[in-house]
């Protein structure tokens, strides 16, 4: 979906004070060339995550001198579903911008398979090695470079975390999304860690938004569990049902990102996401100006951020330790 069929009025009341930073309507300088930015989010158009992830990279953009429709056009569209990622990557492509932002592990791997000529820079990027984005971080290679949001070793402190919740815990559930090699390669590095924390831990894979209910249901029938959260594209969209049903059936949860706390759930610990497309907008800005994404590294995650609801701590029953507490970036009551 283009970004102009969205009402703008619905966009900026999304993303609060940090559209009026932007002057989204502006004359040109005389004889200033106008750059062209297309953007492909793998998130629902009215997603408020996705809205303001584009508002951290507008945000980004500005001091660097850029300024939407003085001197840059964006092309945003937004899409959950892997073959309409697909069609929308090859239409963005089709339409040759100067450049091109890509979100996820999703629109990157898209965005390759539209064009190898195309400057991209990518955000919140798992593995990009591995998957074959780019031949080495430290040197792309090809036409992509941008920001990675972890290492697979970070599945091992989301079931610490859990753990440390719940220390009697025994078997954890890990929902995820199995057609990506992310997943695979974050539940191997769980299993590593799993016996030492005395845990058993079990795949729950999803294809769509009908697989969710009926292995968590089943899973919680056993007790003494409780879930990982991967990430990807239909668990972020569908973020507010895998919550509720956490809390339906009683299962502390553990997420990767912030918003999902901030959406209900028990504790999430991962990278700050809006820092990723602040700092995406640097590296656009380079490249505008005429460096090669080739020569540009992958940057990994400076920052990240461990957060807890206590009232959803509270309503399940649990008692946080004082020593997890003392660790928490974000406390939300």
């Amino acid at each position: 979906m283009q970004f102009d069929q969205l009402k703008r009025r619905e966009f900026i009341t999304l993303i609060g004070g940090a559209a009026a930073a932007w002057p989204l309507t502006a004359r040109a300088q005389q004889g200033e060339r106008m750059r062209r930015i297309g953007v492909l989010m793998t998130t629902a158009a009215g997603d408020p995550e996705g809205q303001t992830r584009v508002a951290a990279f507008l945000q980004g953009l500005q001091p660097l001198g850029w300024t939407v429709g003085a001197n840059v056009r964006l092309d945003i569209r937004f899409e959950v579903e892997p073959e309409r990622i697909r069609q929308e990557a090859v239409k963005l492509a089709a339409t040759a911008p100067d450049i091109i932002l890509a979100n996820s592990s999703a629109g990157i791997g898209a965005m390759l398979q539209a064009t190898r000529i195309i400057p991209i820079v990518f955000a919140v990027v798992a593995d990009p090695v591995g998957a074959g984005f780019v031949n080495s971080l430290s040197r792309p290679g090809g036409n992509a470079t941008g920001f990675t949001n972890f290492e697979y070793g970070i599945s091992g402190k989301w079931l610490e975390l859990l753990k440390e919740l719940r220390p009697g815990l025994k078997r954890v559930a890990v929902i995820r999304d199995p057609t990506t090699a992310v997943a695979l390669g974050q539940f191997g590095a769980m299993q590593g860690v799993a016996p030492s924390l005395g845990v058993e831990v079990t795949p729950v894979n999803l294809a769509n938004v009908g697989d969710i209910e009926q292995p968590i249901a089943a899973f919680a029938r056993s007790g003494d569990g409780g879930l990982v959260i991967f990430g990807g594209p239909l668990i972020l969209a569908h973020r507010d049902l895998v919550i509720a049903l956490a809390a339906q059936y009683r299962l502390p949860a553990v997420y990767p990102n912030r918003f999902f706390a901030a959406a209900g759930g028990l504790i999430s610990y991962g990278p700050d996401f809006l820092d990723q497309y602040r700092h995406a907008a640097g590296y656009v800005d380079r490249i505008l100006k005429g460096e090669k994404p080739a020569d540009l590294p992958v940057q990994a995650p400076t920052k990240y951020e461990l957060v807890i609801n206590l009232k959803t701590a509270k309503a399940l029953g649990l008692e946080v330790p004082p020593t997890l507490l003392a660790r928490t970036d974000e406390v939300i009551e």
